[in-house]
C-alpha cells in the first residue's frame, strides 16, 4: 500500500493488523480521486471507515486542507496513527477519531466536510445507515460531495431526502457512487 499520486507520493503505508480490512487497489484509488479532483484543493475531507487511513492520506497529498479519518478498530487504528506520524503532516492536515462512525457523526456541526469518503465492509447496513446520518446531522457543505466503495449487491437507495446519486462506477467486483446534495430545479435552470 502506498500514496499514488501528490506531494506523499510514493510514501509506503503502513496495512492493519489482522484481516480486518479490505485495502482499496490502487486502481479503484486511482478512480475515486479522477472523481474528486477538481473538489479537492483545500477540502476538508472525511474519511469514516478509514482502515489504514490511506484514502484520506491520498486526499490529503493531492491537495486536501485537511481530513478526520474516524476508525473504531483497534488494530487499523494503530496502523492510522502510524501512517499519519510517516507521512509528516502539518499541524491540523490530520486528526484520527478512535471510535464508533455513528457517535462521531452525531457530535459534528452542519456543514463540516466538502468531501466524505465512505468505505464501509461490505454487506450490511452499514453505509445506508451513514447515508441516513450524514443527512440527518447535515454535515456535508453546500457543495459537497461523498464518494462511497461498495459491493455491488450494496444498495444505497433510496438516499436520504435531499440527496442524490449522480453516477456510479464500476470496477470488477467494486462499485464506486458519488452522491451530493440534490439540486433544487430552480437552481438547475439558471
Amino acid at each position: 500500500m502506498r500514496i499514488i499520486s501528490g506531494r506523499l507520493r510514493g510514501k509506503a503505508l503502513e496495512p492493519p493488523k489482522g484481516m480486518t480490512t479490505r485495502p482499496t487497489t490502487d486502481k479503484v484509488k486511482e478512480s475515486i480521486f479522477n472523481i474528486i479532483q477538481f473538489d479537492l484543493p483545500e477540502a476538508r475531507v472525511l474519511d469514516l471507515f478509514a482502515g489504514s487511513g490511506q484514502l484520506g492520506l491520498e486526499a490529503i497529498s493531492r491537495g486536501a486542507a485537511s481530513c478526520v479519518f474516524v476508525e473504531r478498530d483497534r488494530a487499523s487504528a494503530a496502523a492510522v496513527e502510524k501512517n499519519l506520524r510517516a507521512c509528516g503532516l502539518q499541524p491540523g492536515e490530520g486528526r484520527l477519531y478512535k471510535g464508533d462512525a455513528f457517535s462521531f457523526l452525531a457530535a459534528q456541526q452542519p456543514h463540516s466536510y466538502d468531501i466524505i469518503l465512505l468505505d464501509p465492509p461490505y454487506g450490511g447496513e452499514l453505509l445506508r445507515h451513514a447515508l441516513a446520518d450524514i443527512a440527518k446531522f447535515d454535515i456535508l457543505a453546500e457543495d459537497g460531495i461523498i464518494v462511497c466503495e461498495k459491493a455491488p449487491e450494496d444498495v444505497i437507495e433510496p438516499l436520504p431526502a435531499g440527496y442524490a446519486l449522480l453516477r456510479e462506477y464500476k470496477y470488477g467486483q467494486i462499485m464506486l457512487c458519488k452522491v451530493a446534495r440534490a439540486r433544487d430545479e430552480e437552481e438547475e435552470d439558471q
